[in-house]
């Protein structure tokens, strides 16, 4: 495992405005990453048989994200010390001596309690059930376990994201089914080509802080060749609702196209001798991924139309 630094920052918490404090607290949520999250959870639940009442939906939605941002903080605590090496996290409020790393913690291990805590009060035990299986895993399986031991990492890892559209669906039917789980496996095989093509343009951070990425244990062509063979794997996964007649033609032809651009483009960061698209390849998979999770709400209301 890799060590702790010696050095540690400042903490001027004296200093901050409150304003600040609220603002960098919210930073340790991981916004970005919870804007994702949030919304996939949000599909499960709107494309769930049944009904239920817009408040409890509301909570449902808000412990997804309370949980989901209560990771990210666990996270950036128990990474303290990578997250001062690597460029990409030098700016997060633990690096940065704008939070200490027990306040961090706190936060996280509170907010955590809080949202399963609601979501078995308020919603359904199942819901809190997976709920809590996805901040488990994302902190023991993947943050203390497997990132800094396996290039695997964020393919075994990756499940702890892509619990959210399953907890949105159990919110609504109070049950584990196919297709939520469906869901579950197009996040699950999304995050490798979507992470990868991160790891790629971020090869050096993760060399200099001893994190065993892809890129870093098996070289770049090795992971090229993964995230097409995953894209691929990513596309005809994407098409499993169509096929158990979960949704019609219109996310049909929406999944489809979109999975043939997104095999396009990392068929073309294969064959390029370089990684310049690496980054459009990153950004596109984001996208991508709020594409098909709308496309297939709205799929869903035109059928239920």
């Amino acid at each position: 495992m890799l060590s702790k630094l010696s050095t540690q920052p400042d903490y001027n918490i004296s200093s901050n405005h409150k304003v600040s404090r609220v603002r960098d607290y919210i930073r340790l949520f991981k916004p970005g990453v919870m804007s994702l999250v949030v919304f996939s959870g949000l599909a499960g639940l709107l494309v769930a048989p049944g009904q239920i009442h817009p408040f409890i939906a509301f909570i449902a939605i808000l412990c997804i994200a309370i949980g989901s941002g209560a990771s990210g903080a666990i996270n950036m605590w128990y990474d303290q010390d990578i997250d001062r090496i690597m460029k990409r996290t030098q700016m997060r409020p633990i690096p940065q001596g704008l939070i200490t790393p027990e306040s961090a913690l706190e936060f996280g291990v509170c907010t955590a309690f809080l949202s399963v805590f609601l979501m078995a009060i308020v919603v359904n035990y199942t819901a809190a059930i997976l709920l809590l299986s996805a901040i488990l895993f994302y902190v023991f399986i993947y943050t203390l376990w497997l990132k800094r031991v396996t290039p695997q990492n964020i393919v075994i890892g990756g499940a702890a994201g892509s619990f959210p559209p399953m907890i949105g669906w159990a919110a609504v039917t109070n049950n584990i089914a196919i297709e939520s789980i469906i869901l579950f496996t197009i996040i699950f095989m999304w995050t490798p080509p979507h992470f990868w093509a991160l790891a790629l343009y971020r090869s050096e951070d993760y060399q200099k802080a001893h994190v065993p990425m892809l890129p870093v244990t098996n070289g770049i062509k090795s992971t090229k060749i993964h995230i097409f063979t995953y894209s691929i794997i990513m596309l005809l996964t994407t098409l499993l609702p169509f096929f158990i007649h979960m949704s019609g033609l219109f996310y049909f032809g929406c999944a489809l196209s979109s999975g043939v651009y997104f095999c396009i483009l990392s068929f073309r960061l294969l064959r390029a001798k370089d990684i310049l698209l690496a980054p459009k390849l990153f950004g596109y998979s984001i996208i991508y991924l709020f594409f098909i999770f709308t496309a297939l709400i709205i799929d869903h209301y035109l059928i239920n139309f």
